[in-house]
């Protein structure tokens, strides 16, 4: 069984257009950039890292540092299919970013994307 395609692309190339789809919505690189630091645990710089070393969606989702424990409650349509019904852990986790920068792009507030209690 072969591997998805988004699963050997470069994390590189698809991050500046998750950046370019939220700042068409006025919303900025930063927030991106939250909103991945939230799903994956990378920092700033571990994120800059694994952008310069072009590394897989694949690689870039295994090797996060930390999933966010409370990803599981992203719930909604991505790609036509609902994330919460995804079976596969990288495909979910892949759609789960997907997921949040759409929310981002469509004015969430940062509090509300990221799932924070109130």
């Amino acid at each position: 069984m072969t591997k998805p395609k988004i699963y050997t692309m470069s994390f590189a190339t698809v991050y500046p257009l998750y950046i370019a789809k939220a700042e068409r919505k006025r919303r900025t690189k930063a927030e991106v950039d939250a909103v991945i630091s939230w799903l994956t645990g990378y920092s700033q710089e571990e994120l800059q890292v694994q952008l310069d070393k072009q590394t897989d969606f694949e690689t870039f989702i295994a090797e996060a540092p930390e999933l966010h424990p409370s990803r599981n409650l992203i719930k909604g349509v991505i790609c036509g299919v609902r994330v919460e019904d995804i079976e596969e852990d990288t495909m979910q986790n892949i759609r789960y970013m997907d997921k949040l920068i759409d929310e981002l792009a469509k004015g969430k507030s940062l509090e509300k994307i990221l799932r924070v209690s109130s």
